[in-house]
């Protein structure tokens, strides 16, 4: 049940309402959480409720929760399942920093391991340890995913040995599993069929595969842009940014998308190669990893500082098809373990699929996070900047 409007946002004052929230960081990304029936059920009340909780839009989001980067402007809602195989629906918004749009046609896989843990620690579903399956349908995509969460002393764990390049320490690992997710937005893993289409851009044709697991994704050669897939943020030129959105553009086209969202989210793929990581300075070699990844997303579009975990569960599908860009592009993988070079470190993908004719069925799609609750409490929102953007829109 939501509210009616924002009048009945619990608490607050004249002049500002009142929201309870919880602030997570999965993997390499951080959200808020908010109860769905917390939220006025109009959509334009509710996404000007969320702009002006995240003080967008603002650069510096200085007046609100938003972290003014692309891994840490975003929003996880939680409402009660809606499908009895699942324990929670889970709708993710990506909220821009510099503009007054929510999006939703998109899942984030780090976050995705937050809510497992946050289905834990608010008692969703009940411990047991040492291990808890929590069963979460993803509405973005109306697929349902595993988590695996460990467990210590009735919550969600916190420590453990997991390392997740890109993020501080080590932490518990939550196992994620995507197989489930094959056409979440199309409705087939290949929405067109074919393993790579040669898609017409401005710059010229680009070989690319388009691909439906966890997030839509289209995958093409970074060479095909110019690039080679090592590259950091401040290499990405609007030259270069402009050719990705080219190729992203052309994919929405031919599958009949709106070419303004978010999805398919373009990655650019290419061979090992040595590179050295953002942040950290530190150096990956190219026998360490199966294959370099780069990420462009968001609204404006940026390149990723990490690797999104679906889109991971999704490159490492690829790499086991032939006939995709990414298998073209890969190195063979080490007992069904793919491991991405992307911006920030290595990241390794636990797949396995089977091939019948023409067909593809994704039999395992897993990778591990890490997550943790770093506050909780309530938000206050001013009712003037909630009129003003839903006036706006």
């Amino acid at each position: 049940m939501h509210r009616a409007d924002t009048d009945s946002l619990t608490g607050g004052s004249r002049e500002q309402a009142a929201i309870p929230f919880v602030l997570m960081r999965g993997g390499t990304s951080k959200a808020v959480f908010l109860w769905g029936w917390d939220l006025p059920d109009d959509a334009g009340l509710r996404d000007a409720t969320i702009l002006s909780l995240f003080g967008s839009p603002d650069r510096r989001q200085v007046d609100g929760l938003g972290g003014a980067d692309l891994l840490t402007s975003k929003l996880a809602i939680i409402d009660s399942p809606s499908r009895a195989d699942a324990d929670l629906d889970y709708t993710f918004a990506q909220v821009s920093i510099t503009e007054p749009v929510v999006d939703y046609d998109i899942n984030c896989g780090n976050i995705s391991a937050a809510v497992g843990a946050f289905a834990i620690d608010e008692g969703l579903v009940q411990a047991q340890a040492p291990i808890t399956i929590v069963r979460i349908h993803n509405t973005n995509t109306g697929r349902l995913l595993i988590a695996e969460v460990p467990i210590d002393a009735g919550y969600a764990a916190v420590e453990g040995d997991c390392e997740v390049q890109g993020v501080p320490g080590t932490g518990a690992p939550i196992a994620l599993d995507f197989r489930g997710t094959s056409g979440g937005i199309t409705g087939a893993l290949l929405p067109t069929g074919e393993a790579a289409d040669i898609l017409e851009t401005a710059f010229g044709p680009v070989e690319a595969t388009i691909m439906d697991l966890a997030n839509l994704t289209v995958f093409f050669s970074a060479d095909a842009v110019g690039m080679t897939g090592t590259e950091v943020p401040a290499q990405f030129d609007q030259e270069r940014l402009d050719s990705i959105a080219a190729v992203k553009e052309a994919a929405a086209k031919l599958l009949g998308m709106a070419a303004d969202g978010l999805t398919p989210v373009p990655a650019l793929v290419g061979p090992p190669l040595d590179y050295t990581t953002f942040g950290t300075g530190e150096a990956v070699t190219a026998e360490t990893i199966d294959l370099v990844a780069r990420v462009v997303g968001g609204r404006p579009p940026v390149p990723h500082k990490a690797y999104p975990g679906t889109l991971a569960a999704c490159t490492g599908v690829a790499a086991l098809m032939e006939g995709t860009t990414v298998h073209a592009v890969a190195r063979p993988p080490r007992e069904g373990v793919i491991r991405i070079g992307h911006m920030s470190g290595v990241l390794p993908v636990r797949a396995r699929v089977r091939r019948l004719g023409n067909t593809w069925s994704v039999e395992q799609a897993v990778y591990n996070r890490t997550a943790r609750r770093l506050a909780q409490g309530t938000a206050y929102i001013r009712r003037t900047a909630i009129a003003r953007q839903d006036n706006d829109r």
